[in-house]
């Protein structure tokens, strides 16, 4: 509950004038995200679009932190580039029924009474519990703001999951682009969420997605002279040949995936790119690559958050060799290749 109560707090001290219906208003977006608000894409698009040409905001506020699964995007973002659609997406993208969002909403309403307990907000406790109450017993609806809310500060925004946060300078760089085809590298270590990214933006855009993964080495081609050099563990020879030389071209694109598991090459796949392509994976942006990109962006992650992802997601035999033999050679190549300095946008995970 610690960020909770620093958010609310933050978010009084901005709007001093908020009522206690205001603040059931962040706790039900805090438990239950925008799931009560959207019923199909188009009509997610089409209120952003009328509410924003309506009544352009003069809020510089972009973002508003909630808790640790939501945040408020504010329509002020719409003037630095996102499109009114990209939001409408990530608003419908963000939309679930939330399994544990009754015994939050209950965690919230005490942690907000305490608030009040320390006088760290001006509410009647009585007048408080007596509306929470009422909340309650009417199974926690979705409200408005107050009146006076609404009056003094025109809240215009969309709540969306706190993960696609990171990710919306570059979506606005996308939606700003006017260009026939854009070929953006996502690079980063492992389990920075390089492959989410190139998810959303294939959901969003309907966007052609590569995967240097499906390039690494094959067995024969592991010699010691090959592992020693920087970046040498991936055949970018092949990823350039196969995939960015038919790119540059306007050409289909005909691969084979090499997959490291079984040893073998897959099937050979054709695919007739789309106007945005994503080069997705660790080496995508080696020198030897990266003049072939319009775009670039490196996830940047903390050791710890890097190494409680890999212990969740893979077997004890896996995690060893991502701590002991890939990982070492990831920022080995980072470093010697001063990718974070090449890239056009470095997004902090």
């Amino acid at each position: 509950m610690t960020d909770f109560k620093k958010n609310l707090i933050n978010h009084f001290k901005k709007h001093p004038k908020m009522e206690i219906e205001d603040v059931f208003k962040f706790i039900y977006h805090c438990a239950f995200g925008c799931e009560h608000m959207v019923s199909d894409l188009d009509t997610a698009i089409s209120k952003i679009k009328d509410e924003y040409n309506l009544s352009p905001t003069d809020d510089n506020t972009l973002t508003e932190e909630l808790n640790e699964k939501y945040v408020r995007v504010h329509l002020s973002y719409l003037k630095n580039g996102l499109s009114a659609k990209t939001l409408g997406m990530l608003f419908f993208l963000s939309s679930k029924a939330e399994s544990e969002g009754e015994n939050a909403v209950f965690k919230m309403l005490l942690a907000v009474k305490e608030l009040i307990s320390d006088g760290r907000l001006p509410f009647s406790y009585t007048e408080f519990s007596q509306k929470a109450e009422k909340w309650e017993s009417d199974g926690f609806p979705a409200l408005h703001h107050s009146e006076a809310f609404r009056t003094l500060y025109s809240p215009k925004y969309r709540v969306i999951s706190r993960a696609y946060l990171p990710f919306l300078p570059l979506l606005a760089y996308i939606d700003s682009v006017n260009r026939n085809r854009l070929i953006i590298a996502v690079d980063g270590g492992s389990a920075s969420g390089k492959t989410t990214l190139a998810s959303l933006i294939e959901k969003i855009y309907g966007a052609s997605v590569f995967h240097m993964d499906d390039f690494f080495l094959t067995p024969e081609m592991r010699t010691p002279e090959r592992l020693s050099e920087i970046g040498g563990n991936v055949d970018r020879e092949r990823f350039e040949k196969e995939i960015l030389i038919p790119l540059m071209l306007g050409q289909s694109v005909n691969y084979r995936r090499f997959d490291c598991h079984s040893g073998a090459f897959s099937s050979p796949v054709s695919v007739k790119p789309s106007s945005i392509v994503i080069i997705e994976g660790a080496y995508s942006m080696h020198p030897r690559l990266s003049k072939y990109y319009d775009f670039s962006v490196f996830l940047s992650i903390g050791r710890d958050k890097q190494r409680d992802r890999i212990l969740k997601r893979n077997s004890p035999s896996l995690t060893k060799r991502f701590f002991d033999e890939w990982i070492p050679l990831e920022n080995l190549y980072f470093e010697k290749t001063e990718i974070e300095k090449r890239c056009d946008l470095v997004i902090d995970i």
